[in-house]
Order: structure tokens, then sequence, then C-alpha cells
């Protein structure tokens, strides 16, 4: 099996064999790189592990390049760092690790190439090619004008097999492996989601043994790849996984909360993890948009602390929205996710939820609408997307009435905006213009005032113009006993 490399990363491989042939070292590309082109996916980071000096060898590569791109290295580490022609070329000399069993400080030693094989985290990951001997065109010769091929990968852990059937699967005993990184463990999940792969049963085996070692991991890194499997193309396979090993209890217990379904005199409710995930799901069809996702992972977060069997009614979940809403905050901040508008937006569409969904189920007034638009703002159409992907049922006709009225919903909101233009709306008179019409600083009565305004508008009480709620303005500053100044 060949590996196709275009005009850019060939220049790139041809310059570093050149830089090594000059330092008399020999120098691969391992790893990420590999798996991809073989793959046929995009890659854009270049690993070079060298036998001898990584930092001399990106120096002497650097030399080569008429543009002279920044180098960036670390001498306790052992690596430097190049950015050339769009990829991200990384240099590192071959190592051997050992680790604590409590600290994620390996000891660190030169080694070979082996050695290097050994410690990468996955079969498929640990393949590689040897710069300068296996990159050739068709007629022998060494030549990186154009497009080449890799001839001879070097496959020491059966990786191509593996790539080709689909498999995770670590190259040493999986409690090793997940012993020096216990990282690993969520990245074969991610490796699993993003990639459609299966894991390999002994190395399943490995992170349901392993699970408890994630606590020593930093939440950055964690939350990275959470991250990474949110992105995937079916988040739920991932997040399933992580259910399934015990990972996600010890990272993300008030998921681990919603699942299970529980029964009173025969009357149950749904297992909210798996409807969750499969909200997630539906949502990855329609938008990329990670905060989005993150908000339909959250939707329902709030069910549990307010999971209540009712006589004659059944499971309820009243005010769950609000329970999760605030619980929002404290999830994006345990897990290190980006707070202020991020969060601010997750809570929002959490928050938001149900209001588009019990539209459906009463006649929709003009009022509900035009608060609904009022109070989504720009992000009525991400609302919209969530609420449609929350729509999950086995009774295929009960989705389908569902989500007939939720199109009328859709276009209860388009007639209301054109004719009311209350989207991203201000009311007319503003908190400024009542101070100074009644000598007023900032005070109770101001917010009085403006309340009545937006509601009598929003209600459809008076009309939305200034006239109307200058008028109104006058009237409540007469109960409240204010003089006009």
């Amino acid at each position: 099996m060949s590996i196709s490399l275009n005009k850019a990363e060939s220049t790139i491989v041809m310059g570093v064999a050149k830089a090594a042939s000059q330092l008399g070292v020999r120098a691969f590309v391992v790893g990420g790189f590999v798996r991809d082109k073989l793959l046929g996916r995009p890659c854009k980071d270049i690993d070079i592990v060298c036998i001898g000096d990584a930092i001399e060898l990106a120096k002497a590569y650097q030399q080569l390049i008429p543009t002279s791109p920044k180098l960036s290295w670390f001498k306790n580490f052992g690596t430097a760092h190049l950015h050339v022609l769009g990829y991200d070329v990384e240099f590192v000399g071959a190592r051997k690790e050992s680790y604590q069993h409590d600290s994620r400080n390996p000891i660190v030693e030169p080694g070979t190439l082996k050695d290097d094989q050994e410690r990468r985290d996955f079969t498929i990951n640990a393949l590689a090619f040897e710069i300068g001997e296996t990159v050739k065109r068709g007629n022998g010769e060494t030549d990186f004008s154009s497009e080449s091929s890799i001839l001879n990968v070097l496959d020491p852990f059966h990786g191509m097999e593996d790539l080709r059937n689909g498999i995770i699967r670590t190259p040493l005993q999986p409690e090793k492996t997940f012993s020096d990184d216990p990282l690993r463990m969520m990245r074969a999940i991610r490796f699993a989601s993003q990639l459609g792969f299966r894991i390999e049963s002994n190395t399943l085996l490995g992170i349901n043994d392993s699970a408890h070692r994630i606590k020593i991991i930093s939440q950055e890194r964690i939350t990275d790849e959470l991250n990474k499997i949110m992105l995937s193309v079916k988040p739920s396979v991932g997040l399933e996984l992580l259910y399934k090993t015990g990972l996600l209890k010890e990272i993300f217990p008030a998921m681990v909360d919603l699942a299970g379904a529980e029964y009173v005199d025969g009357k149950g409710h749904k297992d909210n993890f798996y409807h969750t995930i499969q909200v997630i799901d539906q949502i990855a069809e329609n938008t990329s948009n990670l905060w989005l996702r993150w908000a339909a992972l959250m939707h329902d977060i709030g069910k549990p602390a307010t999971k209540k069997f009712e006589d004659g009614v059944g499971w309820t979940f009243h005010g769950h929205e609000v329970v999760g809403g605030r619980m929002v905050p404290k999830i994006f901040t345990k897990l290190k996710l980006p707070m202020h508008e991020n969060m601010r937006y997750v809570k929002k569409l959490v928050e938001l939820h149900l209001r588009p969904i019990s539209l459906t189920k009463e006649n929709i007034t003009d009022s509900a609408i035009r608060r609904l638009l009022f109070d989504a703002g720009d992000d009525l159409e991400d609302l919209m997307t969530l609420c449609s992907a929350d729509i999950t049922s086995k009774n295929e006709s009960k989705v389908k009435r569902f989500r007939a009225n939720f199109e009328m919903v859709k276009e209860r909101l388009k007639e209301v905006e054109e004719k009311d233009k209350v989207r991203n709306w201000q009311p007319p008179i503003t908190g400024e213009l009542i101070m100074e019409t009644f000598g007023l600083q900032p005070c109770r009565e101001v917010g009085i005032i403006k309340t009545a305004i937006r509601e009598a508008i929003l209600d459809g009480i008076i009309e939305n113009s200034y006239d109307a709620a200058y008028q109104l303005m006058i009237e409540q500053a007469s109960l409240l006993g204010l003089v006009q100044k």
C-alpha cells in the first residue's frame, strides 16, 4: 500500500531528508499524518522523529527554506516546531518513556524508532516511513518537485491491518499504554467516534479497568478530547462509549445522572441519557456549531433534580429548563469550558428549549410569539434547530404530528416577525428618556415604567410606536406620583 504526497508535502519531506543527510541522522514521519494519508483524510500536522538531536535537525531544515519561517524549540523536551507551506511540522528525538503510577511526568531517555513506536497510543498511530529512502517517484528517482509516493510503511504492530478492519488497538498491553497516559482512554473513544472504528475488546476492557485513573489528567486535556468527540459526525458513538466504560461518571457525573428509567404503577419515563445523545446526533446532522451541540447535551440536564411522580399524571420534570439553566455556569466552570458568550448562549438555549414546543400544544397567540421572538433574538434559528432535534419518540406517527405542529409554529414566527418587527427589538422609550422627562436618577420607578411599556407592546395592548409608548409612560408615571418636568 502506497501513500501519495502532494507537492507541498513532498517539498517538506525532501527538505527534511536533505537536512538529515547533512547531519548524518535518520529521520522518520510517524503517527497521525501517516494514518490520515492512508485513510484519505486531510492532515496538516507532520510529526518528524529523528534518531539524534531533533532541535539540530529542525535548525538545519530551517536554513534550507527560502522563506526562513520562525523556529520554536523547547530544549527541556527536545522538541522543535515550524510552520511551512500551511503545515505544522513537529520535530522530536526518538525516545522511550517510563512513568510512576501516580504521575503524568515521564522519565524520558533517548531511544530507537522501535522504542518510539512502542510508546504510541494505538497501532494505527504507530505507522512510520523513513525520510530519504522510502519516498520515490514511479521511476525510482528521489524527486520532490511534484507529487510523490511512500513505497514502504514501517508497521511493527499491524496498524495497516487495523486501519483496513476499522479497529482501535493499543500496541502494548492496554494497562501499560493507559497507565503511561490515561488520556489515551479518551483518545481511543474519540478516534472510534471520529472514524467510526470499533475498539478491540481487550483494549475496551483495559479502559473499563483503568477509568478511575483519568482523574490524574488535567481538566483542560480532558475537555479538549470531549470537544473533539462532540464535533464527531455521530457524537453518540463516543458519548455512549464514555458512559459504558465508566469514564463519563468520572468526568461528567451530571450527564450520567440522566441515565435509566424508573417505573411506578407501570408508568415509566424515557431514558434521558439516550434521549440526549439522540438529540445531539440529530443536531449534528444540521450543524457543526460546537456550542449548539453543547446546548443539546445540556438541554435536559435539570431533569434528575426535578423528577417527580404525580398520581394520575405520571412522571413530571416541571421547571427542569430553569434548573438546567442554573446548572450551565457550574458545569462550564468545572469542565473549564470558555465562559462569557459561549456559556451565556448555552444557558439561554437550555432555558428556552421548551418554549417553541409548548406553543404546539395551545392556541398560539401573537403575544406568545412576540415574546419568543424577543427573548430568542439572534439565536432564534439555533433554538428552533435544537427544538426540532428534541422531537424524539419510537412512535413514528407521534413524531410526524409533532413535526407538523412545529412547522406551524415556525410559520407563525415568520408572520408575526414580518408584521411586528420585535426580534432584537428595543422598546421605543428608553430609561434615559424617562429619567430626563421626570428628573429622576436611576431608580425602581424607571424600571417599573420600562417594564410596563415593554409588556404592553409584547401583549399587543398598545402599538409598537413612539407615540403610543410615550402616552403609556405618562400614564404610568402619574400612577406612581411622578411629575413631568
